[in-house]
Order: C-alpha cells, then sequence, then structure tokens
C-alpha cells in the first residue's frame, strides 16, 4: 500500500526538533518559538518552564489555540499549577512534552485541522 502525505501549501510543519533547535518547513530556529498552522511567533523570551508567566502565556493565547503542546527541551518538566490553571479555566489543553514529540504531535493535529499551538522552548 502506497502512503501519499497531502498538506495544505499554506500550513506551518515541523520538520524536525530536538533540544536545541527547531525546523519549521525550511527554516531552522535556535531560540524559543510559538508555532501554529499559519503562523511562527519568534520573540518568545521563554527559555525554561519556570520562566512561563503571565506575558507568556497571553503571547501562547493570541493564536487561539484549543490546545496547546509544550515542548520542554530534551525532557520532559511540567510547569508549576498555576500555569496549568490558567489554560484550564480557559477550557484550553495543555500537554507537555519534550521538543521532537510536541512536533510530531503538532504536525497531527495541524493535519487533522485542528487548532494547534506548540510551544517549542529552546536555550539559544
Amino acid at each position: 500500500m502506497q502512503l501519499t502525505e497531502h498538506r495544505h501549501e499554506r500550513e506551518l510543519f515541523v520538520r524536525h526538533a530536538d533540544s536545541a533547535s527547531v525546523t519549521i518547513v525550511d527554516r531552522i530556529f535556535s531560540c524559543s518559538l510559538i508555532v501554529s498552522a499559519e503562523r511562527v511567533v519568534e520573540s518568545f523570551p521563554v527559555r525554561t518552564v519556570a520562566e512561563l508567566d503571565t506575558d507568556a502565556i497571553v503571547a501562547i493565547l493570541s493564536l487561539q489555540p484549543e490546545v496547546v503542546l509544550l515542548g520542554t527541551g530534551a525532557r520532559t518538566t511540567f510547569p508549576a499549577p498555576a500555569v496549568l490553571a490558567e489554560f484550564l479555566k480557559r477550557g484550553i489543553g495543555l500537554e507537555t512534552m519534550d521538543n521532537a514529540a510536541a512536533a510530531r504531535t503538532f504536525n497531527v493535529l495541524v493535519g487533522e485541522g485542528r487548532r494547534a499551538v506548540a510551544v517549542f522552548l529552546l536555550p539559544g
């Protein structure tokens, strides 16, 4: 059986992600970023889960996600309960995982037409 991937030409996707960089389509990023199917927010100043604050949450929510995938680098590091609560009280799912898993999950959800947003925390 032959499988063929069909992507919408205006849809962003993650080609590669690890603890040091993320490649969106053909562009490599080495600083933390937020990505949706339509847009990349490069000026995301958060490098670690501990730095997630109100301003960071507002930046993520500005993309109007139904689910947020938080890529925390090489290992899964969970945010503070107060951060989780900010998403839960708005009815938005927040899933925490390593960057590679966040990339795979993002691609699947966007391919299904979901309003997913991925946040990749990078040291650069």
